[in-house]
């Protein structure tokens, strides 16, 4: 049945011209069977994550999905954030349609896929859709942005295929889970970290990742602010899912952890300094988005479930407050002085913006705050000064990221109010409202939230119990090689 959260949106997309007087509610319907495919899954991924083989072939043969509750959560946020930010307004069969439903396929393959070669492919259909959706708004700029998009991200596509290659060519496999058993022996050298390098930055242009986002905040500022809210909300967390499944599974070396510390501490000085000097809401967003996801490579670079948790209550707190506060800005464009007295005039947007903000730097109760307090825990009980180097930073740059956003906030509560804005209309505005009220649900139960963090964390975080449901008991005759002497459990 899971294997539908893939097939579903993709079938919907390609059919989507031949459904006549369907066309309109195909999309959101089409998204709705994807939630509740990952919902019939949700309780037995609870009590223990599950396998699906497609097609029927033993691992390490065949496409594989491993279905554990970070990759049902992942699913579900592909689902309800595509239904949030769907083009309502376009015409019913568009283009827009179309690419946001190969976009929920592509984006639920990353989520599920265990086989480097499937993540490779999801991740090329996800790059094609976002190609279109960034050039959607039509604009000599947005066709500029998307072009500059599609450059860095091929760039991106062929490191990361260099990065496979050598690890097929050391191991003669691309099974996430065999990998994880030959990685020790195989991968464990200069060449494996030179695979593990070259998978990070080819994988991370979509993750926002220090120094491959330079794209981010052209093609932010040109799309369309519902692709934008996509783009640095969902897609950039699918991207950082899957390195996040390579670091645990395939490279669980120090080696690995310091490179993925480093870039991401890098992210967060380079994003947040470059908010502070931005000089339109758009931009600031933009480079706000890569500090913030800094701070979540940082956290998943942090050993254990502590970086774990940590990572996905900041991955998770960035997924709805990034989006909410882009369908803001889909009124509020040009400088920030335009922006004076905005929020006098649109009471609820300017809450809205206030409410997110203070989460952002951090202010408790807001699930902001716990995020943070995470991520600098699990840096303080580190030892060496790369760890507390980067938890100063973070510290420091929550004040910059204070200053930026109150600048912003103090703008829009000005008096001396030109009244240029136009006000929200109400489907964006709509859309914030919700994220807002996810937000402060989050907020008011912390507690049950960061048990189910936790009980996901230690599912991703054991490595052992993944080799062991995906593949049966077997004997390593030689690099490459295997020989199966027991047959696996049957697969649902």
């Amino acid at each position: 049945m899971i294997a539908l959260a893939v097939a579903l949106p993709l079938l919907a997309a390609f059919l989507l011209p031949l459904t006549g007087p369907l066309r309109r509610i195909v999309g959101p319907a089409t998204l709705l069977l994807v939630a509740a495919t990952a919902f019939s899954a949700w309780p037995r991924a609870q009590v223990e994550p599950f396998t699906v083989a497609i097609g029927g072939f033993r691992p390490p043969l065949g496409i594989l999905f491993y279905v554990d509750g970070v990759a049902l959560l992942f699913v579900l946020a592909v689902a309800f954030s595509c239904l949030l930010l769907w083009p309502w307004n376009e015409a019913a069969g568009s283009r827009k349609h179309a690419l946001t439903l190969l976009l929920a396929a592509g984006c639920s393959g990353l989520a599920l896929s265990g086989d480097l070669f499937n993540i490779y492919v999801f991740y090329e259909l996800v790059a094609v859709a976002s190609y279109g959706l960034a050039a959607g708004a039509g604009s000599g700029r947005a066709y500029a942005a998307a072009f500059r998009y599609l450059v860095l991200s091929s760039l991106g596509s062929l490191l990361a295929l260099v990065g496979i290659a050598l690890v097929y060519h050391r191991t003669g496999t691309l099974n996430l889970a065999h990998l994880g058993e030959l990685a020790p022996t195989l991968l464990n050298d200069p060449l494996g970290l030179a695979a593990f390098l070259l998978l990070l930055l080819g994988l991370g242009v979509k993750a926002e990742l220090f120094p491959v986002n330079a794209w981010v905040p052209e093609v932010y500022a040109g799309a369309e602010r519902r692709v934008s809210a996509l783009l640095a909300g969902l897609v950039s967390k699918l991207a950082v899912l899957v390195l996040v499944r390579l670091l645990v599974l395939v490279f669980p070396t120090d080696e690995a952890r310091t490179a993925l510390l480093l870039l991401g501490t890098l992210g967060i000085l380079s994003g947040e300094l470059a908010a502070y000097r931005a000089r339109d809401l758009a931009r600031l967003l933009s480079w706000s988005s890569i500090g913030q996801l800094g701070i979540v490579f940082v956290a998943f670079a942090v050993p254990g479930e502590a970086g774990l948790v940590a990572g996905l209550a900041v991955a998770l707190h960035h997924l709805v407050a990034k989006p909410a506060l882009f369908l803001l800005a889909e009124r509020w464009g040009g400088s920030l002085e335009s922006l004076t007295g905005a929020g006098r005039r649109s009471p609820l947007a300017g809450a809205l913006f206030v409410l997110f903000a203070l989460s952002l730097i951090g202010v408790p109760p807001l699930p902001g705050f716990w995020a943070k307090f995470l991520v600098l825990s699990g840096l303080a009980a580190q030892e060496g000064g790369l760890w507390w180097a980067a938890a100063a930073v973070i510290l420091a740059t929550t004040v910059v990221e204070a200053s930026y956003l109150f600048r912003v906030v103090g703008r829009l509560y000005a008096r001396d109010a030109d009244g240029a804005t136009a006000p929200h209309a109400t489907g964006p505005l709509t859309g914030a409202a919700v994220l807002g009220l996810v937000l402060i649900l989050g907020g008011a139960s912390a507690g049950p939230l960061g048990d189910a963090l936790g009980h996901m964390a230690a599912q991703a975080a054991d490595r052992a119990a993944y080799l062991g449901r995906v593949l049966p008991v077997r004997t390593i005759e030689r690099p490459g090689t295997l020989t199966l002497n027991a047959a696996p459990e049957a697969r649902p």
